[in-house]
């Protein structure tokens, strides 16, 4: 017997709700009881309800997919922000198109406007965008975006960000204050907003909290391979400096690795700090003193951010967001007639 092809009306029926309701709890808009959405996702998954998605997309002339463009799909960082982005795309059923361009403009360009037609939003996530005329030449026309650490000195789409300038400045402060008087730094891209503005903070906090010191500033990438170089360069120096700062933790990584590998203990001989939390840094040994920036919650936010501009007939208001770093204090920054357990959350 050929199998009969459940439809939403046989749900509706079934839960004895609308088919209103059934399409509203199943595409997790906010305006439904949580009793009645948990009843109406039983019936549906009980028949074995899936939804036409042409003909959704037809009738709504939406797409149920979101485009995320980032500069690389590689290390803890994107993958944490897509692991926020995924959590409440899956939570409001919808699908993730996402594209990376390796620091090429060029190809970012491409990527933004080869998701014309595809996605219902886009989030975005690019060192260029401060760039004249960048934005208005990929972005798809009246398609709404957010964009992520993004420096945007015109308020034409919402940013969601985090405060780098603030973070480094507080990390230089604590390394101040549990003693260490030369701090080196390891920068970041050069074109990177982000590492300009904890370059920026490094530089400014450094001023004010060790106006004697003299800056070292060492080229980074904000991976593994350019901290490890660096760590090397600081080993090799005339006079080692007694603490460094790397603008993210995996540049740390590499550094505590070179650091490890010429027998320098830290914190002891170095004190090693970085920036963003990753889940290793807790895990490696000394652990490691960072900023903690909530990853996957800013990119959470990000997408309830864009899926509240995408399902409102109203033109949303332009806004910027920040969400300010916390200073996690662990065993690299220490020595030891100091140190204290790790203070996380404290």
């Amino acid at each position: 017997m050929a199998r009969t092809h459940v439809t939403i009306k046989d749900v509706a029926r079934e839960a004895s709700v609308s088919v209103a309701t059934v399409s509203r709890a199943l595409n997790g808009h906010e305006n439904v009881a949580e009793g009645v959405r948990k009843h109406v996702t039983e019936i549906a998954n009980r028949l074995r309800y899936q939804p036409h998605a042409a003909a959704r997309s037809l009738s709504s002339r939406r797409t149920q997919t979101i485009g995320v463009v980032l500069p690389d799909l590689y290390g803890e960082f994107f993958s944490e922000l897509i692991r926020g982005i995924d959590v409440v795309a899956r939570s409001r059923r919808q699908h993730l198109l996402v594209s990376s361009y390796h620091g090429h403009p060029e190809e970012q360009g491409e990527a933004l406007r080869a998701m014309r037609g595809r996605v219902d939003g886009l989030l975005v996530l690019s060192p260029y965008a401060d760039r004249p005329g960048f934005l208005t030449d990929n972005l798809p026309m009246a398609l709404p975006a957010v964009l992520i650490n993004t420096h945007l000195p015109d308020a034409t789409y919402p940013v969601l960000s985090i405060d780098n300038f603030g973070g480094a400045s507080a990390m230089v402060k604590h390394l101040a204050e549990v003693g260490h008087r030369h701090v080196a730094f390891i920068c970041g891209p050069e074109d990177n907003f982000d590492a300009r503005e904890r370059l920026r903070g490094y530089r400014s906090a450094l001023a004010e909290h060790l106006p004697q010191a003299t800056a070292m500033e060492l080229p980074g990438d904000f991976d593994e391979s350019s901290g490890y170089e660096a760590g090397k360069q600081i080993l090799s120096a005339a006079q080692r400096p007694d603490a460094v700062f790397a603008a993210n933790d995996m540049m740390a990584l590499g550094c505590l690795y070179a650091f490890n590998e010429a027998g320098v203990k830290i914190p002891d001989d170095i004190a090693l700090a970085g920036f963003d939390d990753i889940p290793l840094a807790r895990f490696v040994h000394p652990t490691l003193t960072t900023m903690r920036v909530s990853i996957a919650e800013l990119g959470g936010l990000a997408l309830s951010r864009l899926l509240v501009s995408i399902e409102s007939d109203e033109e949303q208001e332009v806004t910027s967001q920040t969400l300010v770093p916390e200073l996690i204090v662990r065993e690299s920054s220490i020595r030891a007639p100091q140190r204290q357990s790790d203070t996380d959350g404290s």
